[in-house]
């Protein structure tokens, strides 16, 4: 078997069925998938519509989170604040903001904290506004008088805490020996490949 390999004669049986909660589970993951990509693409609007143009989801996210929840703050402490393990997509992230004039550095010892500049506050302040006219308003119907939306939040971080300790538990029960990554690079042609013949 090539490295990198899917050993076909090593899965699971055809016949595999699964339990209804696991049906369920589906439903849950495939919703979650859908709200992902509407929740970035909002994320985006909202802050187009405040006046931001060009950065993605995760720099406003990022954006977000050094203006209220993880104000100067270290890049570990950011990552951890937005549950993001790998510390160069905040990094990459930070460096666009800083670019833009959105987010400072100061240094304190030998670590760089992070703030909002004074750009930064408006902007986060305008997307705060434009959220609260246009779609706090459609929650009404919903939230009205129920705790429905805490309800959810409160399923969605213990659903959180399930997938990281599954995780764990997933990972110990693999085999000792690693197996190695696919190959998701295409092949490079080499330079001298033959020209078609004419």
């Amino acid at each position: 078997m090539k490295a990198g390999r899917v050993d076909r004669d090593a899965r699971p049986a055809a016949t595999f069925e699964p339990s209804a909660l696991s049906r369920q589970l589906s439903d849950f993951e495939f919703t979650l998938i859908i709200l992902t990509f509407g929740f970035s693409r909002w994320v985006e609007k909202c802050m187009e519509a405040a006046g931001v143009r060009g950065l993605s989801a995760q720099d406003i996210l990022v954006l977000h989170s050094v203006n209220h929840r993880a104000r100067d703050r270290r890049v570990s402490d950011i990552c951890m604040v937005l549950n993001i393990d790998d510390p160069h997509l905040v990094t990459y992230a930070l460096k666009k903001l800083q670019a833009a004039d959105l987010v400072e550095t100061t240094a304190i010892g030998r670590e760089r904290h992070y703030r909002t500049t004074a750009a930064g506050d408006a902007a986060c302040l305008a997307y705060r506004h434009v959220r609260e006219e246009f779609l706090v308003p459609s929650l009404s119907w919903i939230a009205e008088g129920r705790d429905v939306v805490p309800d959810v939040a409160a399923f969605l971080r213990t659903m959180t805490a399930l997938y990281d300790q599954a995780g764990r538990f997933a990972l110990a029960a693999s085999p000792a020996t690693p197996v190695p990554p696919l190959r998701t690079k295409p092949a490079r042609r080499s330079r001298r490949a033959r020209s078609p013949a004419t």
